[in-house]
């Protein structure tokens, strides 16, 4: 399973869920689904914005955990 860890690096980085979809180029929709692990997918172009914002790797935003 893969764990969705953005809500620690936006609360690390001090951003807004709001700032960060605006950043992003996302509705806050789509970021809080994202957030909360409620999405099946995020598009390569995505996980590239959310890294540039956040300035992190996308290891630091996904954990794999066995079920």
């Amino acid at each position: 399973m893969i764990i969705i860890r953005l809500d620690r690096m936006m609360a690390d980085r001090k951003i807004s869920l709001n700032d960060l979809a605006e950043r992003v180029g996302m509705t806050n929709v789509n970021l809080s689904n994202l957030k909360t692990g409620k999405m099946k997918g995020i598009r390569f172009e995505t996980l590239d914005a959310i890294c540039k914002v956040l300035e992190c790797q996308p290891g630091d935003l996904m954990e794999y955990t066995e079920d």
